[in-house]
Parts: C-alpha cells; sequence; structure tokens
C-alpha cells in the first residue's frame, strides 16, 4: 500500500531541483513542424499515452505521469501544463494550477522553453531537418512522512535526485519517440519512412541532465 504524507503546517517539502537540456530531429521544414505543435489538441493526449493527459482551458492539461517512488514513500504525479502559444518558433510549457485538487505530498514547478532550429539542408540526402531544441528546468518539493525523514538526508537527497533524473528520462524518451513517430506519419508515408530510415543513423533524441550547483558533476541521460 502506498503511504502519501499531505502537506500540513507541522512540516515543509524537501525540495528537489533539476535543470536538463535536449533535443530531437523533425525530418521536415520548420513551417511543417511549427504547424503541427500548434495544434496541440490533437498530437499531445495521443503521445501522452500511457500518461493520460486531460484538457484544462483552451492550452492546458492535466497530465498524470504514473506511480513513482523509493524508500518505501510512493506518489502518483498530477501536475497541470499549460502549452503557451508560440512566439517567432519558441514554445514554453509552464505548471498551472489544477481546479480543486492539492497534491497529496508534492510540489511541482516545471518550467520548459523549445526552440526550433532549421539545420542546412544535407546537400547528400537533399534532407530537411529541423531540430526542436529544449531546456527544462523542474522543482519538485515532497512532504515526506516521518519514517523517510529520519532517514539519513544523504540518502534522501541522493535518491530523490537519481529518481527525479529518471522519470525526466523515461517520460523524455517515451513523449519524444511518440511525437515524432507521430508528426512524421500525418505528414504522409514518405516522411514516416524517412524518419524510421535516418532516426537509426542520426542522434535524432538527446537528453541531459545539467550540472546542478549542489552537485559535483553532470547526470548523463542517455
Amino acid at each position: 500500500m502506498a503511504l502519501q504524507a499531505a502537506p500540513n503546517s507541522d512540516m515543509s517539502p524537501v525540495w528537489f531541483n533539476s535543470q536538463f537540456s535536449g533535443s530531437m530531429e523533425m525530418y521536415s521544414r520548420a513551417d511543417r513542424v511549427s504547424s503541427y505543435l500548434d495544434r496541440h489538441e490533437g498530437w499531445f493526449r495521443r503521445c501522452a499515452e500511457p500518461m493520460t493527459a486531460e484538457p484544462l482551458g483552451e492550452n492546458g492539461y492535466i497530465l498524470t505521469v504514473g506511480r513513482f517512488g523509493a524508500l518505501g514513500y510512493y506518489v502518483t504525479p498530477k501536475i497541470g501544463l499549460e502549452l503557451v502559444p508560440q512566439r517567432d518558433r519558441v514554445y514554453r510549457i509552464e505548471t498551472i494550477p489544477i481546479p480543486d485538487y492539492t497534491p497529496p505530498g508534492y510540489e511541482v514547478c516545471f518550467q520548459a522553453e523549445q526552440t526550433l532550429v532549421e539545420l542546412p539542408t544535407d546537400a547528400s540526402s537533399d534532407l530537411d531537418i529541423t531540430r526542436v531544441e529544449w531546456e527544462l528546468d523542474l522543482r519538485v518539493g515532497v512532504y515526506f512522512p516521518k519514517f523517510v525523514r529520519a532517514l539519513p538526508s544523504q540518502l534522501v537527497t541522493t535518491t530523490g535526485q537519481s529518481l527525479l533524473v529518471g522519470i525526466v528520462k523515461q517520460v523524455s524518451r517515451l513523449l519524444t519517440h511518440k511525437v515524432q513517430e507521430d508528426f512524421h506519419s500525418h505528414q504522409g508515408g514518405m516522411y514516416l519512412d524517412r524518419f524510421r530510415t535516418y532516426s537509426r543513423s542520426r542522434q535524432s533524441f538527446h537528453c541531459e541532465a545539467k550540472t546542478n550547483p549542489e552537485d559535483d558533476a553532470d547526470t548523463p541521460v542517455a
């Protein structure tokens, strides 16, 4: 049985902070990629599976990530995200409150920015490539129960940071691949074949945790 702690005046959350950077390649012109990303009401819910994404307002979603935990403590994160309309091919995703909902034992602050970069056409293959470069600043506060707080603080911090990186790694890889497949399939069979061919020979997906001021070294995410 999962244990959960609710925020109260007697305890404060333990915060875990991580910054990430990454990219994904789309084998098409930037205007096609931009047009696709602008219509998030189609691709976001399709590509979020097996996570659930419920519409929230005009540009928002309630995303249930899955069940995660360590040290005998588990939560099922649910966060509100707004896909802010793009400006000059720059997209932002921010946390927004979920009406009439209090997260049971955690707080999340999610700030992401995506930029479309159109690469020079590959002369040997006449291939159009648009790289979606992204940055993520993620802060998670957890209201641990007493039995976890009794553990050595270094163990809790190290385990929590590792778990946070693991969640981002898992979700990012899954969501990126589904978005790439969905985009190219909706452009037509030729584009999907192109993606499946070139994604095997190019680094079509990249994600890594950036240096955290509290850490001694980078934590790579492959």
